[in-house]
């Protein structure tokens, strides 16, 4: 059962994570012990985050030997406000396409590309990322930022 810490409900978060198409950024170990952080894609399903991955990533073999993650899902531009946590990963040998296609679908708006040609090409291995978290903790600064503007040229 995930604890919810923050400003925001249970039912804000898992509206955040919908509307929201910045990728996670997720904390594992290394074998060697120091800590690895790693930029995916990913989809809310069913109360936890999954992500997708080439079956050899290095990351996947980091999440088969020790399961426990950090996560950070935040927006880059101004006002910030994200969710950050803990959590569980496991890695599935199934499902790996189908959630990749998905986050094709969401991030890149569609197939019809040269990224999504590569990626969803028939000889990639995929695997499923799924991560249960332990605790959300939302944050939302835009209060204390309404009266700031972001000039992007």
């Amino acid at each position: 059962m995930t604890e919810f810490r923050g400003r925001w409900s249970e039912d804000d978060v898992w509206a955040f994570l919908e509307e929201t198409t910045v990728p996670i950024r997720l904390g594992t170990h290394r074998p060697d012990g120091t800590l690895w952080l790693v930029t995916l894609w990913y989809r809310h399903r069913d109360g936890g985050l999954e992500c997708a991955t080439q079956a050899d990533a290095d990351v996947v073999g980091f999440l088969r030997r020790e399961s426990s993650v950090a996560f950070d899902i935040s927006t880059n531009r101004i006002p910030y406000r994200g969710i950050r946590g803990n959590g569980t990963a496991t890695i599935s040998d199934d499902g790996g396409t189908e959630t990749l296609r998905d986050l094709v679908d969401r991030y890149l708006g569609g197939s019809d590309s040269a990224l999504a040609d590569t990626l969803l090409s028939a000889d990639r291995e995929e695997v499923r990322i799924r991560i249960e978290p332990d605790v959300i903790y939302s944050w939302d600064f835009s209060d204390r930022m309404r009266d700031v503007s972001t000039d992007d040229t």
